[in-house]
């Protein structure tokens, strides 16, 4: 488990690595009230009943906290999260996550030391600018700790729906497919073609404005996409699987934030 722990130059807010079953309960509460409650994702039955968000990889993962102490030591302090898994990790544990939607043979037989994200998510009064920075200067610092050099997941975009989303994943396709030596691609059981629209049918300016924050997000790190997306009908959405070099996200965050983690690490 990282150490990260550091606060926001603009705020109250602070970011570490869950401590304990407790607060990893807590991130799987967020994680229902945003997904399930406010995006209509569809739970089980004893998701529904413990109102909680849950899966076979929150045992194993890191899960990244974006903590309110103005809301008290309870579990209504947690307002933002996202899931860490180093490769390591995953390869002990046998699989990945994306590797449900996607063949990630080509990113395995890559090498490097990659780690998977997902399980984003912030609570509705706290989604802003301020708050993702913080989330984003989080995860910088766990990949410097962990010298992780490629992070990658699934991203997902509104609805289950392919031909609505056809400007965007069709931008996605022809403007930031990964390079083919790297590239996942969807399950062929799961996959959609990306590729609806001609790039020369698309204003990239405008598609790239219709993309989730998160996508955007991604793509100005630099960030590529498999080939193919995937519906998913319990979260209610399209995924498309992301990769970032790590190399930008550290150099953005790292300089900003590096003092405030140091000095809290060594407090």
């Amino acid at each position: 488990m990282g150490t990260v722990a550091m606060k926001a130059a603009d705020s109250a807010l602070e970011v570490r690595i869950a401590a304990s079953d407790d607060e990893v309960a807590a991130a799987q509460a967020l994680r229902y009230r945003v997904f399930y409650e406010e995006m209509g994702a569809r739970p089980s039955a004893e998701m529904a009943a413990r109102h909680v968000d849950f899966d076979d990889f929150d045992g194993v993962c890191d899960h990244l906290l974006v903590i309110d102490p103005a809301k008290g030591n309870g579990a209504s302090a947690v307002v933002g999260t996202y899931r860490l898994m180093r490769r390591a990790v995953g390869e002990r544990f046998g699989r990945f996550y994306s590797a449900g939607e996607y063949d990630i043979s080509r990113l395995m037989a890559k090498g490097g030391n990659f780690m998977e994200l997902g399980r984003s998510c912030v609570d509705l009064a706290y989604r802003n600018r301020s708050t993702m920075n913080l989330l984003w200067a989080g995860i910088a610092a766990y990949v410097r700790e962990n010298n992780v050099d490629l992070m990658f997941g699934c991203a997902s975009l509104p609805g289950t729906d392919a031909d609505n989303l056809a400007v965007p994943l069709s931008y996605l396709y022809h403007w930031h497919l990964a390079p083919s030596e790297m590239c996942p691609r969807a399950l062929d059981h799961l996959r959609v073609k990306m590729d609806l629209v001609p790039k020369d049918r698309i204003d990239p300016r405008r598609a790239l404005a219709e993309l989730p924050p998160l996508v955007k997000g991604y793509l100005r790190l630099g960030g590529f996409v498999g080939d193919g997306a995937v519906i998913d009908h319990q979260f209610n959405t399209t995924d498309v699987c992301v990769m970032v070099k790590t190399d930008l996200v550290t150099s953005k965050y790292i300089k900003h934030y590096d003092r405030t983690a140091r000095d809290m690490m060594s407090g």
